[in-house]
């Protein structure tokens, strides 16, 4: 008889009838018995008997109650664990460590890591709303005056200056100016706001956070005594920092230029405005037509060509290998060309470039980049979106990276006479790049720079698309000794280095890496209600994000489980420099 079945039987009338005739049949079998004993006796034993059968009746009833509530119990058992079993098995999914992903036994021992997509990326959305005592933006009038933000560096340093700079206006409750761009840096751009980004759309999304306009007003600029104070302000600063320092001659000056304007507000603030940087980052800055439309026609030619693409950004500039201090056995001539490029900055200190490279602070070769997609399992036929600007050493440093993949392609291979009108403008063909970059199935950085972490951060927020980051420290070793072993061996060791690096939910640790690379605030765990739904097809999965991630539906009412992260609140970290950031984007 099934648990739940005996569970039933067991609360029936018939059962405690049951019950009833064995009582009455076990007590008739004593008094029958009884009876046979000799006259004499028989007032005591008809008296002890009475009291017998009362004890075997109480004892019977006793027995037959335990036995109930047992079957009652396990049928309640029975019940409970048939309707919490997907919950028991969700839950134990999400408990997993993401070392067990990487274990799995097969034929040969272990299973091949899902190098396309994270198995856990389901269980994650973006989430970015605002919060129900959010207090609307200050009017225009009601300011505490007018904020201009000079931004520094290229394309992605400088996304991160406006990100940033709507914060601190928020912050300072001030209206802010329409950020400035960065027209003298090592790229030579001149392109303003309007030509990267829908400043329209800039302006109208982020109204309910803050007052944006176009320029200071005609008429307040003709009553000020002096011109907008300028200050720059130090690295990573603290919300006080600007309420204490800033927010005073904002007050006596009614406008401020905030000057290099990149990195200098704190990873660590409050939900509100974290969750502000991400309505900022990931939906007020929209490309203008032109550059959003010749993006998606690239990614459309590569998905033409075939369903599923990596994108790589080599990040193997002369700029950035210079500025790196690496070595890359170009012997004198090498040597010679990066010590002229650094005489650009008089802060760089000298490196050790063979100190800085067992450090994992010089990016892969071409070479070794496809030697670790090899190894991870990327077979020969996978198309490669390779997002770069000049390759230091040509086509023949790109040459065994074709030779490995060589479905190889580049915006100038893609999009010919299209590409001509953003050739002079270096941001332009970099959003260009971001765009294929995040639309693709996998995106592969080469070093720690502005672009990586805006865009491991971007596709974290939208369902944790594969993000793989080289884990240079152990692969610098072991790319030296390659030659010592065979390829299973290579590619195993490979695989090995890369766990926890490969973009998964949950592989940074709490209270590491920067927020605009681990938006952990806006990245939400998915309630289970809504991932059954998911399964059911009632509700998009976190992998899509038209629904799941919009900041605009307002009745969306999940249940976050927001993981905070906990940064150190020094201002500066160790090594942090004046010129750090500008040639890493």
């Amino acid at each position: 008889m099934g648990v739940a079945k005996a569970w039933r039987f067991s609360l029936t009338p018939a059962a405690a009838k049951l019950a009833l005739l064995h009582n009455g049949y076990n007590n008739g079998e004593k008094k029958q018995v009884l009876s046979l004993k000799s006259s004499a006796t028989a007032p005591t034993i008809t008296k002890t008997t009475s009291s017998l059968s009362q004890r075997k009746q109480t004892v019977s009833w006793s027995w037959s109650l335990v036995c109930g509530l047992m079957l009652f119990g396990l049928g309640l058992i029975s019940l409970f664990t048939g309707h919490v079993a997907s919950d028991l098995e969700w839950y134990s999914q999400r408990l997993v460590k993401n070392t067990l992903y990487y274990s799995k036994l097969n034929g040969n021992g272990r299973e091949a890591i899902d190098v396309w997509k994270s198995k856990y990326s389901k269980f994650y959305y973006g989430c970015s709303q605002r919060g129900p005592r959010y207090a609307p933006a200050v009017k225009e009038r009601a300011s505490n005056g007018y904020l201009l933000i000079a931004t520094s560096g290229g394309l992605n340093q400088q996304r991160t200056g406006i990100t940033d700079a709507v914060v601190v206006a928020r912050i300072l409750n001030a209206t802010l100016v329409v950020p400035e761009l960065d027209h003298h840096s090592y790229w030579k751009d001149d392109s303003d706001f309007i030509h990267i980004f829908d400043v329209d759309w800039f302006m109208s999304y982020l109204a309910k956070d803050v007052t944006i306009v176009r320029r200071v007003p005609e008429k307040v600029m003709r009553n000020m005594d002096k011109p907008p104070y300028t200050m720059r302000v130090p690295r990573k600063s603290e919300p006080e920092y600007y309420i204490e320092q800033v927010l005073p001659i904002l007050l006596r000056r009614r406008v401020v230029q905030l000057t290099k304007f990149d990195y200098r507000l704190s990873s660590n603030l409050d939900d509100e405005l974290q969750k502000l940087r991400c309505r900022v980052n990931y939906h007020a800055l929209k490309f203008t037509k032109s550059i959003h439309e010749l993006g998606q026609k690239l990614v459309m030619r590569m998905r033409r060509m075939e369903k599923r693409f990596i994108a790589v950004h080599l990040r193997f500039e002369p700029d950035m290998l210079a500025f790196s201090g690496c070595y890359y056995g170009g012997g004198d001539k090498e040597r010679y060309e990066f010590a002229e490029i650094r005489k650009r900055w008089a802060t760089l200190p000298d490196l050790n470039a063979e100190e800085e490279r067992k450090r994992g602070k010089c990016p892969l070769t071409p070479h070794e980049v496809g030697l670790m997609l090899r190894a991870l399992g990327f077979a020969n036929d996978t198309y490669l979106y390779v997002a770069s600007g000049e390759i230091y050493g040509g086509d023949e440093t790109l040459r065994p990276l074709r030779e490995l993949f060589p479905n190889f392609y580049t915006k100038e291979m893609l999009a010919n006479e299209e590409l001509k009108p953003f050739l002079p403008f270096s941001s332009r063909l970099a959003a260009i790049d971001y765009i294929v970059s995040d639309e693709s199935d996998v995106f592969v950085t080469n070093n720690n720079g502005n672009m990586a972490k805006i865009l491991a951060g971007r596709r974290r927020y939208m369902g944790h698309k594969r993000t793989i980051r080289p884990n240079a420290k152990r692969l610098s070793a072991l790319f030296m000794a390659r030659d010592q072993m065979d390829w299973d061996t290579f590619a195993k060791k490979v695989k090995s280095c890369q766990k926890g690096f490969m973009g998964d939910p949950d592989e940074m640790k709490p209270g590491r890496g920067e927020f605009h690379e681990f938006p952990e605030t806006c990245v939400c765990e998915k309630p289970f209600k809504d991932f059954a739904k998911s399964n059911d097809g009632n509700l998009l999965t976190a992998g899509k994000t038209k629904s799941t991630y919009s900041v605009e539906n307002p009745g969306e009412k999940a249940r976050h489980m927001s993981m905070k992260r906990k940064i150190g609140k020094d201002r500066i970290s160790v090594g942090d420099k004046e010129d750090d950031e500008i040639f890493a984007d």
